[in-house]
């Protein structure tokens, strides 16, 4: 363990869940064994499939592989679960690698049901059934955070096609014991109002009286935050469309913050937490900028009728996370810009940045460059406070 750790609780944001075989076949009622989303052999490949419709290739979800080792993206597309690393769905070995590495605890996302929950929200027709797969998975996470002591903190996913459905599940969720729920940024791609919407606001209600903060993930939406979009230029290299796409996706994540904030809601909700998960935090500056200039030149009457500038609401009800990022050298500069208190830590274990092999040691130059109180809010702090640990 480094120095960083030896007087931190580290608590790791943003990583990922690679959902085993028989994560729904083993708690789905014997009507419905058949139907929830499994592992079939099509083709000679593993595929997950869900009431017949097609999931698409049961991929391991990860770069890190069996021996330790991290592979490009693109390569790591073709391995299933016999390559990726164990930890990478197995929740004993996940806890022993974050303490070979320093982190005490650690948030998780999903892979095959949608970074936003939204591929299960799309494919599944029969609505009984698509509760169905939700709950499962939901009651696996809660299983899986119980099992740990309160050391894996999975996100669940919502029924985001209902607003009275995810109310329902929030409290739900809530009475397991689980910290937050992770929401697709577009709930009008599933058929129900999009999220500046006032039909949302029972959802907010709950989920800020419940002190569940609400997580978007990058990705998380089935138009306008895919994962690779239409970023690239078709001609550019099959390895590069991935790093073009995944630094897109981390500035997109603005969309999600500026329209929640015009949109009003936190006036309405001032309980209300949200939290953007792997966009890193350097754009936040010039957004906050943006924001307050562009509402007032655009749209005069609509700023005057929020209680506060547009970029107070991020410091009172937003987390960003963060790992990679160096400023130029100077990330106390950086911190005090976007707000100590609403910085998180983060790997992506053991998705294509994460820091794995050696988190800490890769963060341990610039983080004991900062202030210890900005060291130990970003490393644990923070995230020891939004989710209740």
């Amino acid at each position: 363990m480094v120095a960083l750790a030896d007087d931190i609780r580290v608590i790791d944001a943003d990583t990922h869940y690679t959902e085993p075989p028989d994560l729904w076949t083993k708690r789905a009622p014997a009507a419905y064994k058949d139907r929830v989303l499994h592992i079939e052999d099509i083709d000679g490949q593993p595929t997950w499939v869900v009431d017949g419709a097609q999931l698409g290739f049961a991929r391991g979800g990860g770069v890190v592989d069996r021996e330790g080792g991290k592979a490009p993206f693109l390569d790591s597309m073709a391995w299933g679960l016999d390559r990726v690393h164990q930890a990478a769905w197995d929740p004993k070995l996940r806890l022993q690698i974050m303490d070979e590495c320093g982190v005490h605890a650690q948030v998780l996302f999903p892979n095959a049901v949608g970074l936003g929950g939204q591929t299960v929200n799309t494919v599944v027709q029969d609505p009984v059934l698509r509760m169905l797969c939700i709950e499962l998975y939901n009651d696996a996470m809660a299983e899986i955070q119980e099992e740990s002591g309160n050391r894996l903190l999975p996100m669940p996913v919502m029924p985001a096609w209902d607003v009275d459905a995810c109310v329902k599940e929030v409290e739900r969720v809530a009475s397991l014991g689980l910290r937050g729920v992770n929401m697709t940024s577009d709930p009008q791609d599933l058929g129900s109002p999009d999220l500046a919407n006032r039909a949302w606001d029972p959802f907010w209600e709950a989920c800020a009286d419940l002190q569940l903060p609400v997580h978007f993930h990058i990705g998380s939406s089935n138009t306008a935050m895919d994962f690779f979009g239409r970023y690239f230029w078709p001609s550019q290299d099959e390895y590069v469309k991935p790093a073009i796409g995944g630094s897109m996706l981390f500035i997109n994540s603005s969309r999600v913050l500026i329209n929640t904030i015009y949109a009003g809601i936190f006036d309405r909700f001032p309980k209300l937490r949200m939290v953007a998960v792997e966009s890193g935090i350097g754009w936040i500056p010039f957004m906050l900028e943006t924001m307050d200039y562009e509402i007032w030149e655009n749209a005069p009457q609509q700023a005057a009728e929020l209680s506060k500038m547009p970029s107070k609401y991020f410091h009172d009800h937003w987390h960003a996370t963060f790992w990679f990022e160096k400023n130029g050298g100077d990330v106390q500069y950086l911190l005090d810009k976007v707000g100590e208190d609403n910085v998180l830590f983060e790997t992506d274990f053991p998705h294509p940045t994460c820091l794995y092999p050696a988190p800490l040691e890769t963060m341990a130059e610039k983080m004991n460059a900062l202030r210890p109180e900005t060291r130990r809010k970003v490393m644990g702090d923070n995230a020891a406070q939004l989710y209740r640990l």
